[in-house]
């Protein structure tokens, strides 16, 4: 990998949250529903009551327990701080009705560019992908630079024009990465069917302890609550899945492919679990 990536560094960019440098956007603009993962609803524009004066969590630290999971596994890929301190220069949402109503609309925008900007990062640290750097250094440049711009340009921004061909080039580093790799012997008896193991499966609940899921192809899948532990999902591809209260203990993810934190958040592990040296075993795992 090193080689690889002395040709094509990973670009600077702060891509997780700062919540000292935010003004609580993730607690104001945007809704959620009352739930398992939230005590309450709250539309959006709305501010959270357990948000203070100083932007920050009144009952941070308790998050959990007062039945605010949600609040626990989301990440705005440092949109906050972005949008904060960049796109509106310091300026707090409190100051006026009409920058309330601009930072508000351009914030959650800033958050799909910046989990973009997330996976074209991952993907130009693949080896295996090193033809299609090029490429996904261009899409780099073109997604951050619609980061970067004003509110008015970013409320205008056509977003799956950026999306759609950043998205193929990333399936595509995920393919020559999977096919790279150690595949899941198929001699390896499951207890559902392989022809389950696809992008978008519905794997709820499904029992997949101790599977070789090497190299499978899990993009958008749902495994919400299912039995991984001991699982190997080395080279596994791993975006948009679903991994809800998943059972990842023991489980094998150091080499699983566009794995995020708040997938891993919303997962359940302990120590045996292993993974990305770029993600951190979440204090409520046991």
């Amino acid at each position: 990998m090193s080689g690889s990536l002395a040709t094509s560094p990973p670009p600077e960019r702060t891509l997780s949250a700062d919540c000292a440098a935010c003004t609580g956007l993730c607690c104001v603009a945007l809704a959620f529903a009352r739930s398992s993962d939230f005590a309450f609803d709250k539309v959006a524009g709305e501010e959270c009551v357990n948000l203070a004066d100083d932007f920050r969590c009144r009952i941070h630290q308790q998050l959990r327990e007062r039945g605010f999971k949600g609040c626990t596994v989301f990440d705005c890929f440092g949109a906050g701080q972005q949008v904060t301190q960049h796109t509106f220069p310091g300026a707090s949402w409190r100051e006026s009705s009409a920058v309330r109503t601009q930072m508000f609309a351009v914030f959650p925008i800033v958050r799909q560019l910046h989990e973009l900007l997330w996976y074209l990062r991952e993907a130009l640290g693949m080896p295996a992908a090193a033809a299609l750097h090029p490429a996904l250094r261009a899409s780099w440049n073109e997604v951050a630079a619609a980061a970067d711009a004003t509110p008015t340009a970013i409320l205008e921004l056509d977003i799956d024009a950026l999306r759609d061909p950043a998205a193929a080039l990333l399936r595509e580093a995920s393919r020559l990465t999977r096919e790279s790799g150690p595949q899941a012997d198929a001699r390896t008896r499951l207890r559902i069917p392989r022809s389950r193991l696809a992008p978008g499966a519905d794997l709820a609940g499904a029992d997949l302890h101790g599977a070789d899921l090497r190299g499978a192809e899990l993009r958008g899948a749902l495994l919400i609550a299912a039995d991984l532990r001991e699982a190997d999902l080395a080279g596994a591809e791993l975006i948009g899945a679903d991994l809800r209260d998943a059972r990842l203990h023991g489980a094998r993810l150091e080499g699983a492919i566009y794995l995020t934190q708040p997938q891993v958040d919303a997962a359940r592990g302990d120590t045996r679990t292993l993974l990305p040296a770029a993600l951190r075993r979440p204090s409520h795992w046991t």
